[in-house]
C-alpha cells in the first residue's frame, strides 16, 4: 500500500511538472497569417519574412480615423510599455492602414509621432491596394474592412490579435474598451 501511495504521488509529481512546462496558449485559433508586401512609415519595403519567429500584435486603423482608431493606438501604446516593462524580448507592434491610398509613410510617421510611441518595435504598413487589405483582412484575420464609395472614414473592426512566432494568429482581443491587458501579457509570455 506505501509502495502504491508512493507510485501515485510521483507520477502525479510529474504529470504537474509537465502540465507546468508546456508553452503555449489554450486552445488557440491557429490561423495561418498569409504572406504581404508592403511599405513602412518610413518608406522602406517591409513583409511578412521581417516578423519570423517574433511574436506580434496587430491591428488595423488609418490616419483620417474620426473615433476608433486614436483610442486604439493609445491603447497599443500602452500595451508597448508593459511589454518594455515586463522586459519581453522578441514582440513586435503591427498596425495595417486600411486607407493606404491615404496613408503615406509621411502621414503614418506623422499619426504615430501624435502618440509619443517607440517606433523600434511598432511598425505602420501602406503601400498595397485597398482590394488586398480588405481581403487579407477578412482571409488572414478573419476581421471585416471596407471603403464604402461615399466618406473619407473606412469601416473596419476593432480588434488586436496576437500572433506567434510560428506565424499563426493565437487570440483576438478587444482593442477598443475592455482591453485585456493582463492576459495579453500572459498570453504573450506563453509563447516567449
Amino acid at each position: 500500500m506505501k509502495h502504491r501511495l508512493y507510485f501515485l504521488l510521483i507520477i502525479f509529481g510529474a504529470l504537474l511538472l509537465s502540465a507546468c512546462g508546456q508553452k503555449g496558449i489554450q486552445n488557440p485559433l491557429d490561423y495561418p497569417v498569409k504572406d504581404f508586401k508592403a511599405v513602412t512609415q518610413d518608406n522602406k519595403p517591409f513583409e511578412k519574412k521581417n516578423l519570423d519567429g517574433k511574436i506580434w500584435v496587430a491591428d488595423f486603423i488609418f490616419t483620417n480615423c474620426a473615433d476608433v482608431c486614436p483610442p486604439m493606438t493609445a491603447n497599443m501604446t500602452k500595451l508597448q510599455k508593459m511589454v518594455d516593462e515586463e522586459e519581453l524580448k522578441n514582440v513586435e507592434f503591427v498596425s495595417f492602414s486600411v486607407d493606404p491610398t491615404v496613408d503615406t509613410p509621411e502621414k503614418l510617421t506623422e499619426y504615430a509621432q501624435n502618440f509619443g510611441l517607440k517606433d523600434d518595435n511598432w511598425t505602420f504598413l501602406t503601400g498595397y491596394s485597398q482590394e488586398f487589405i480588405e481581403t487579407y483582412a477578412r482571409e488572414t484575420f478573419k476581421t471585416l474592412v471596407k471603403k464604402p464609395q461615399e466618406g473619407d472614414q473606412v469601416i473596419h473592426q476593432t480588434y488586436f490579435f496576437l500572433v506567434g512566432p510560428d506565424e499563426k494568429v493565437k487570440k483576438i482581443y478587444d482593442g477598443y474598451q475592455e482591453v485585456p491587458y493582463d492576459e495579453m501579457i500572459s498570453d504573450i509570455k506563453a509563447l516567449q
